[in-house]
Formats: C-alpha cells, structure tokens, sequence
C-alpha cells in the first residue's frame, strides 16, 4: 500500500514564494518517477513538474519552467516542488503523484500515474 501526503500550500501574493512536500510511504516508491500536477476549477488536472527515481532528470511545464523547482530525498521518501515568483495563474490545487512504472522517463499524462496525495490548495492574488 502506498500513501502520498502533500503539505505547505497556502496562500500567498503575486511574486511570493512557496514550497510544497511529499511524504511517500509503502513500498519501494524511491524507485520511481515521481510528479506533481495541478488542478484549478473548472480545469482539467495538468502536469507540473516530475523528477526520476534518482533525481536524474527533471520536467517542467512550460508555464512554471524557471520559477519552479522539483527535487526529491530517497533517504526520507520525500518530493519537494519549490515555487517562485507565483502568479495568481498557479492557483490551484496541487497533487503528488507516484508513477509505478516510470524510472528514467517522466510521464506528463495522469493516468500514467498511479498513486495519488488529497492535494494541498494554493491560492496566489495579485
């Protein structure tokens, strides 16, 4: 069985800076491609960023690229996504996801993903 469990959304003002973590527990999940996606309402999910089992490599969608940064720690089953310079466009509920068959390859499509956090709301005004 495998848990995901986000924290550090919140609220914050155009230019802010937040910085949301994963805790993953279960099974060997420092093995694979981990991500976040982001959904706003009335939106579909989209992907956000993503980072291999080893840290590797990394993705980004293009609206985040170089404001955002996507790390992970395998000695404490942790993922990380940085946000900076937030826009009241990144406000949204964020979601950790777990790939159980991605290792060196970052999967941008949801259903590639198997495991799911609740998600963690972040709301940026301008």
């Amino acid at each position: 069985q495998v848990q995901l469990v986000e924290s550090g959304g919140g609220s914050g003002q155009a230019g802010d800076s937040l910085k949301l973590s994963c805790e993953a527990s279960g099974r060997t999940v420092s093995s694979y491609t981990m991500a976040w996606f982001r959904q706003a309402p009335g939106k579909e999910r989209e992907f956000v960023a993503g980072i291999t089992w080893n840290g590797g490599r990394t993705n980004y969608a293009d609206a985040v690229k170089g404001r955002f940064t996507i790390s992970r720690d395998n000695t404490k089953n942790m993922v990380y996504l940085q946000m900076n310079s937030l826009k009241p466009e990144d406000t949204a509920v964020y979601y950790c996801a777990l790939s159980w068959k991605a290792q060196v390859t970052i999967p941008i499509q949801p259903n590639e993903y198997r495991y799911w956090g609740q998600g963690t709301q972040v709301t940026v005004s301008s």
